[in-house]
Formats: structure tokens, sequence, C-alpha cells
């Protein structure tokens, strides 16, 4: 039986690996032939993922892995093949001695014992499977999947930046301006003159074993139209499965999102598009898409998170992972839609 660490119908990705193995991995089947492999935005992705972007290393894990990419198969003479691809990065940097006491002790809000209850028998070491580790997978294949788009629908942006982390919320103002920035140049993916503040309040809950949970958004921009399919697969269902199945996901919204409950129909459908965020019926309008993903508190706490490497808050790290799980929606969805007509 399937373990279920398979996402995508047309454009199918296989991850494997655990956080303390040999390596993590990722397997595409499905990519079309001929498409332009493009080396530097795999390590681009890769690096924008490890902890210490751009002087975030106080904010972040301590942990440290160079995430170098092997390509096994799939690519020949700088272009896809049309058969599998396989990736993977080796782990350099695990400290499994740290994670000896979780063996028989469970750490507060993980995993460890939901695993182990599970199977019966499961790798503790660095939460193993269950660890955000897992994610250098998704990114390998993101990365994938955004060269793909790039040669299909060349206006095509995925922009993703930290909304709220903690008590801290963007503007309206500042949200406006997004699409604009560069938003790895703010230490914790903030784009606010308050970018600082959070990265000292992140320092602070590091130093102190607190943590703090918050809300990424996602802009897609110039997507290609009629992408998701009316039912069973809406655009909107599929981005909603991919952006949960990351770690410590727990809430998610399209355009307008939970305050719609409270507005009044007239208002709603009174010809601004906006509200819609880019979908309707299921499937892209062609306008740009608004995504939003909320994260819980990072589980490790207090004397967990001093003794340990881990993040204080979720939110600056997963971006690159939340758009690289968009960019695998919109490849699926893309290759989906080219046998929608005859």
């Amino acid at each position: 039986m399937s373990g279920a660490n398979s996402f995508g119908s047309r454009f199918v990705v296989t991850s494997f690996g655990e956080s303390h193995g040999t390596a993590l991995g990722v397997l595409i089947d499905g990519c079309p032939a001929g498409v332009h492999f493009d080396e530097e935005l795999l390590k681009k992705e890769l690096e924008r993922r490890r902890p210490g972007h751009h002087g975030s290393g106080q904010i972040v894990s301590g942990r440290q892995e160079t995430d170098v990419p092997e390509v096994l198969s799939g690519v020949f003479e700088g272009k896809t093949l049309g058969t599998p691809i396989a990736m993977i990065v080796r782990n350099q940097d695990a400290r499994s001695q740290d994670y000896a006491k979780i063996q028989n002790s469970p750490r507060a809000g993980h995993a460890d014992d939901m695993w182990k209850n599970k199977f019966g028998h499961s790798d503790h070491r660095g939460g193993g499977r269950s660890s955000g580790r897992e994610t250098v997978s998704r990114v390998m294949a993101g990365s994938v999947a955004q060269m793909l788009l790039a040669e299909v629908s060349t206006k095509t942006k995925v922009i993703g930046y930290a909304s709220q982390i903690g008590p801290m919320t963007l503007t309206d103002e500042e949200r406006s301006h997004v699409a604009k920035l560069e938003i790895d140049s703010y230490q914790a993916r903030f784009p606010s003159k308050r970018d600082q503040e959070v990265a000292e309040l992140l320092k602070k809950a590091q130093d102190s074993g607190e943590s703090y949970g918050g809300v990424s958004e996602i802009l897609v921009q110039n997507p290609p139209a009629s992408l998701g399919q009316p039912v069973f697969h809406k655009l909107k269902a599929d981005l909603a499965q991919a952006f949960l199945s990351v770690g410590a996901t727990n809430g998610f919204e399209l355009g307008l999102g939970f305050e719609s409950a409270g507005v009044q129909g007239t208002e709603f459908h009174g010809g601004n598009q906006a509200p819609y965020g880019g979908i309707r019926g299921g499937m892209s309008t062609g306008e740009d898409i608004l995504l939003r993903i909320s994260f819980k508190p990072t589980s490790s706490i207090l004397d967990v998170a001093k003794k340990g490497r881990h993040d204080p808050c979720i939110v600056t790290r997963a971006i690159p992972v939340l758009e690289s799980m968009t960019w695998l929606v919109l490849a699926d969805h893309y290759l989906w839609a080219k046998t929608d007509r005859v």
C-alpha cells in the first residue's frame, strides 16, 4: 500500500528520505522532454530554503546543511528527457545524539508519538519524515515545475511573503507594494520598515525558548487561465492540499477568505473581482491569485528549544516551500489542461 509520499496527477512528485538519514530526495515523473534544466535556479531555490538566508541566521535553526543537489537521472545536455527525474541532497550536519532522549519521551506538540503509534517503528532522530527538513524535496521539485512554467507561461510569477508574525501584521498599504519588492532582502521576509522589529522579536523568542505563529501570503501574478477541474480537483482544493501538507500549517484562505462570511452578497459580487482571489468555479480566471496560509507557533519551546536547533517561527523559512508547492500545483494543472480539449 502507498504511504502517500507522492503528490500530483500529471506532474507527479515523490518525496523520500529522513531528517538524519543519508539523504533527502525527490522523484519527478511527468515532466515533458525538452525543458531547459536551470541548475542555477535549482541551487538558488535550495539556498533560499536553507537557514541563514540574507542574514537571517540569528532567527532560524542553527543546522547548517550545504544542500548541494545531485541530479541522478532524467536530464541530459541541459534538458529534461521526459523520463523520471531523480535528485538528492545529502545530510551532513545531523546531530543525532541530541535526540536520544525523545526515543522514549516524545516532545510535546511534535509528531514523535504519532508516527511511532501509527507504524510501530519510526526514526526519532530529528523527527524523521515529520521533520521540516523533508521540505528540501519539495523545493527541488518546485524548482523543476518553475522551469516548466517559465517556458509555457513566461509572465507567471509566484511571490511569497510574511504578512503576520506573532503580533506584527502588515498594513494594507505595505501589502500593496509587495510585488515591487525583493522579499528576500528582508531578514524575516516581512516586507515592512518594521522587519527589524520582527527579527528582534524572534531573536528574543529564540533566547527565551518562546515561539510564534503567523501568516504567509502567496501572490500568483499572471497565472494561466482555466487551470483546475470543476469538481474534485478544483484549483483551490489542490492548492489547499498542497499548503496544508506542509508542517505546522493550520489554515488556508483564498481571496477575501473568512472575511466574506460577514459581507453582503451585493457587496461581494458587486463587480470587483478581488474577493474571488483569481479563482471562480474552481478554475483560474487569469487574474492574480491571492492565497493565505496560517501557521501555528513552533512546537519546540522552553528547554527543548534552548537545547536544540529550532526555528522560533516557521513562517520565514516556509515561504520558499509554499512557493514551490504553488509551482507544483500550477505545473500539474497546466499539463492536465492540455488534455481537456481535443
